[in-house]
């Protein structure tokens, strides 16, 4: 992600997600402040069984009469110690119990979230984004945020509580130890501000690197064949590799850095509790203190000593859990499409009439189309040629308002369609590209997605006159047989018959043919023609296509060259022209390549 938002959007938006659950971390935070007021009542209690048995001692070796070893009170203290420890246990299950199950219920809101943002997300955010980055901030820097919440709230507010409860009870002991043991506080802040201004920038780092590391895996796999085909696996290798190793320095860096931390607090501890000691004892020979509050100051400096470790052990996770905090909601925030627009008009009454007037367009600064004009009418079917990058997708893309224009307008039934809400606008449309999409699931579901409402016969229907039925009834399932993850176990064609089963059933006015033969053989390429034909009857089409035997019959063709179109009509006038469309058609027949054309 490329633009971050503020450390204050993210609290508030981690707070907004918290608030549904505000009862079960009520109820967790509550048991964590228990047990930690247990926790830190055990040394004392333990000091007093060391200080009965010491007076008990020393009342005997005095020779006073009667004097013996009150193990009754012992018993009582130690039962009570022991009923601490008990109490402690049930308050951290009961806090742990009620924590986690607020924090998984968190965690599916949130990814939930981050799939309807995708949803509404224009197309341009996944054209200036990776696909696995995307993906990562999903899955992986939702996992960050999850285990980090569940492994070091509790520790976190633990370790607060701990400090504040511990520092009242050294000062109930001896305020002038208590003045010499706090020289670990400031020391440990500036040694953690020293080491977490530093190692903050890496993690940051290391999670952008775990997003170019997941999209370089997909991209590598996602294009397997092809790799191997051209022998390219060294390359790949390398490519890898090069992501592999940032990634493996980045971490090392950030794990390393934080790592220093402990060591540095634990060094500071054993310093203090040394000088402590010293102190201490001079106390209790003078007997301003006990021996056993001498041993309870002991205790309680390790019990700072607790939560200064524990940010020192957990600074990584956390740390890492504002990166992937950042990135989750920089997703979050990104602006969405746009879908205004009140112009509301009944789909069926749309006729399908399309008219680009003076249309301006370019992805950067610079225009790709500068001046497009044209006028489509219903039931017409535009034909669209010209090279690589002529625009041919884009004039789609903007008919479809994937991207609005920068000058012009474009209009249906005399409608601009900015003026049309998005959703309105596209139900008019289906679209057929050369690049299938089918899902996972049977092939009557794959069908259906055109329109979820359809009967069983209607998705037969539709089948049938995409010439697709007969495959489907030979299959084992027929209309039930699955289709994988990856599509890939029926053919090129089979799979762009179904796409256009889907076009069919969703009863388009207009309809969008994207290269949708140029990758089957002819006999496919014959069949799909035969569906086109039948899809396309009756309604406005625009088709793009390399192979212009299949547009000779289109009511218009558009020739386009750098965005703009420079020859319209049909396929006997372009002819007749000699111009860029005629010099293309013979190029076909004649074996030259039209991206090369002039």
């Amino acid at each position: 992600m490329n633009r971050k938002v503020s450390w204050k959007v993210c609290i508030k938006g981690v707070l907004a997600f918290a608030k549904p659950y505000r009862t079960k971390f009520f109820v967790a935070f509550f048991m964590v402040i228990l047990s930690t007021a247990i926790y830190t009542m055990n040394p004392t209690v333990e000091g007093m069984v060391t200080t009965q048995l010491a007076d008990d001692a020393a009342k005997i070796m005095e020779g006073i009469p009667g004097a013996h070893v009150d193990f009754q009170r012992v018993f009582l203290i130690l039962t009570l110690l022991i009923t601490c420890f008990i109490v402690r246990a049930l308050a951290l299950l009961i806090s742990a119990f009620f924590l986690t199950n607020a924090i998984q219920h968190m965690m599916h809101d949130i990814r939930g979230a981050l799939q309807k943002k995708i949803q509404k997300l224009p197309v341009r955010f996944f054209d200036d984004h990776a696909f696995g980055d995307v993906l990562s901030c999903v899955t992986n820097d939702v996992d960050t945020l999850s285990n980090a919440l569940q492994q070091t709230l509790t520790k976190v507010i633990t370790g607060v509580l701990t400090f504040i409860l511990v520092i009242i009870m050294m000062f109930r002991i001896n305020w002038i130890m208590t003045l010499l043991a706090l020289v670990i506080i400031p020391l440990t802040a500036l040694i953690t501000k020293l080491f977490v201004g530093r190692s903050q920038k890496l993690f940051d780092r290391q999670q952008t690197t775990v997003g170019e590391l997941n999209g370089t895996i997909t991209e590598l796999y996602g294009g397997f064949n092809e790799i191997i085909v051209y022998n390219k696996q060294e390359d790949t290798i390398q490519k890898f590799e090069d992501v592999n190793r940032r990634m493996r320095d980045s971490a090392f860096q950030a794990q390393f850095v934080s790592s220093l931390i402990s060591p540095c607090v634990s060094f500071i501890t054993y310093v203090t509790i040394g000088a402590s000691a010293v102190v201490g004892c001079i106390l209790v020979i003078q007997g301003t203190i006990k021996i056993g509050d001498l041993q309870a100051f002991i205790r309680y400096i390790w019990q700072i000593n607790d939560p200064l470790s524990q940010v020192s052990q957990l600074s990584a996770q956390v740390q890492s859990a504002f990166a992937a905090l950042g990135r989750i909601f920089t997703m979050l925030n990104e602006e969405e499409e746009d879908q205004g627009g009140e112009k509301h008009v009944a789909k069926d009454r749309m006729k399908g009439t399309v008219t680009f007037d003076h249309v301006q367009f370019g992805y950067g600064k610079d225009l790709l189309m500068k001046d497009v004009n044209m006028d489509v009418k219903s039931g017409q079917m535009v034909a669209i040629v010209g090279p690589t990058g002529a625009g041919k997708s884009t004039l789609m893309n903007l008919l479809l308002r994937f991207y609005d224009v920068k000058g012009g307008s474009i209009k249906v039934d005399g409608v601009d369609i900015r003026d049309m809400p998005r959703e309105e606008l596209r139900s008019m449309f289906s679209l057929v590209l050369q690049d299938t999409w089918l899902f996972k699931g049977s092939i009557y579901e794959n069908i259906r997605y055109g329109r979820l409402d359809a009967r069983k016969d209607e998705v037969i229907g539709a089948a049938k006159m995409a010439n697709v039925h007969h495959f489907i009834r030979t299959l084992s399932h027929g209309y039930d047989s699955l289709i994988n993850e990856e599509a890939n176990n029926i053919s090129q064609g089979e799979k762009q018959l179904l796409t256009i089963a889907r076009a069919i059933l969703k009863d388009p006015q207009i309809l969008i043919l994207d290269e949708a033969t140029s990758s089957v053989d002819t006999r496919l390429e014959k069949m799909l023609q035969e569906a086109m034909q039948r899809v396309m009857e009756g309604r406005t089409s625009f088709v793009i296509a390399h192979r212009l035997s299949t547009i000779r019959d289109a009511d218009l063709i558009l020739v386009l060259k750098d965005g703009d179109i420079v020859e319209q009509g049909t396929h006997e006038e372009l002819l007749e022209k000699k111009g860029m469309y005629e010099k293309l058609y013979h190029s076909q027949f004649a074996g030259q390549n039209f991206d090369e054309m002039d």
